[in-house]
């Protein structure tokens, strides 16, 4: 998929191009309003492309598991019918209300475009991977924050740093191809799903805690081993690794989004049961929208994403049915 010239006006601008966007980008087609859809990434899909697109998705509905990509590749087939203008790598700016209700919405690029209505669906926001202290200077020579790709690391030595759902995630998804994976925590606890570390634990994957990465060596061809400071070792510990991930957690910027505004809790925008922010005609959905009792999941996204496109047909057409009757009735 490419990015495409700016139209000049759209009935609807996602801001996000992740599944929730994607899911909404059908759904406004659905509801035959025009749509573009804007992201800073360069390609589709959001986290879950720049993320884990190799990771196994368990709580979609209808798929007992799918991988990231693919749940992104069918997300966009089903958009794709009714042809969404992607406007990839670029960032929505400024937001300024027109005469008629709707917005003129600025890019970093110079452009604009006019849009009837706006949905954010920006998950987190723009997000940076927190730094390994030790890693200095070893980012893409051996050292990555994601693993879109698992072969790459076929046959390696691979030490995952962190003790969050990714670093299990990574842990699981690279044990069948690595020559061996360890798991390094500075902590003897762990934030991921206990579930999954069990299933970590019960493949004998060694987790080394109360742990810090101090130096990671190799010599021009890459990165060959990595040096611990263990808490129950007075000496320091050095495993064989090619690969090392920090998976060490993000840090989210909402961005421009901030300065529109529109109320914000702890990096999220406040919506109503409608979808609605505190401005009209401006709606989110997704793991930026807020809401008492918010669970964040893509399931839960999927329905904020129908919520919101149903009422913005309604903001945008008053003679418009709130509910447009079930797609399976459309032939």
């Amino acid at each position: 998929m490419s990015s495409v010239e700016t139209p000049s006006e759209v009935d609807l601008l996602i801001v996000g191009a992740g599944p929730t966007g994607l899911y909404a980008a059908y759904y406004a087609g659905f509801r035959e309003l025009s749509t573009a859809i804007v992201d800073s990434l360069p390609e589709a899909g959001g986290q879950v492309t720049a993320m884990y697109p190799e990771k196994q998705i368990f709580d979609v509905a209808g798929f007992p598991s799918i991988i990231g990509r693919d749940l992104v590749s069918a997300l966009v087939e089903q958009a794709n019918q009714f042809k969404p203008a992607y406007l990839l790598g670029r960032k929505a700016r400024t937001v300024t209300e027109l005469d008629d209700g709707g917005y003129l919405v600025g890019l970093d690029d110079g452009a604009e475009l006019r849009a009837g209505a706006i949905l954010i669906t920006a998950g987190m926001g723009e997000f940076s991977p927190r730094p390994l202290p030790a890693g200095d200077g070893w980012l893409g020579r051996g050292m990555v924050h994601f693993v879109p790709a698992l072969e790459e690391h076929r046959d390696q030595h691979v030490v995952v740093v962190g003790g969050g759902d990714s670093a299990f995630d990574w842990a699981l998804s690279l044990h069948p191809i690595a020559k061996s994976v360890t798991i390094v925590h500075r902590r003897n606890k762990f934030r991921a799903f206990a579930a999954t570390v069990r299933q970590v634990r019960e493949l004998g994957v060694p987790i080394i805690t109360d742990a810090q990465v101090t130096a990671l060596r190799g010599d021009d061809a890459g990165l060959v081993e990595v040096e611990l400071a263990v808490a129950s070792d007075p000496a320091p510990v050095v495993l064989p690794a090619q690969t090392v991930v920090a998976a060490l957690g993000f840090t989210a910027d909402l961005g421009p989004i901030e300065s529109w505004g529109l109320e914000i809790t702890r990096r999220a925008v406040t919506v109503d049961t409608t979808m609605k922010t505190a401005r009209e005609r401006i709606y989110a959905a997704g793991d930026i929208a807020a809401y008492p009792g918010k669970v964040k999941l893509i399931a839960t996204g999927f329905g904020e994403a129908a919520t919101a496109v149903n009422n913005i047909a309604v903001a945008l057409n008053p003679d418009a049915h709130l509910f447009p009757g079930h797609s399976s009735d459309v032939s």
